[in-house]
């Protein structure tokens, strides 16, 4: 009989929540900020203003 071991490497999720100037919350922060120019892109491109005249920022 023969016995056989399953050794497993702690790997850290890059996507898990994590405080600080990590990689992490660098990954984080790039996505908001895509998601955040695409917003910005789709109110100019559906309403024909600039996003600060949109929100009477500018008047």
């Amino acid at each position: 009989m023969t016995t056989s071991k399953v050794t497993t490497t702690a790997t850290e999720d890059r996507n898990a929540w994590r405080w600080g100037f990590t990689p992490q919350a660098e990954i984080w922060n790039g996505r908001l900020a895509m998601i955040g120019f695409s917003a910005a892109a789709l109110i100019e491109l559906f309403s024909g203003q600039g996003f600060l005249h949109f929100w009477g920022i500018l008047g």
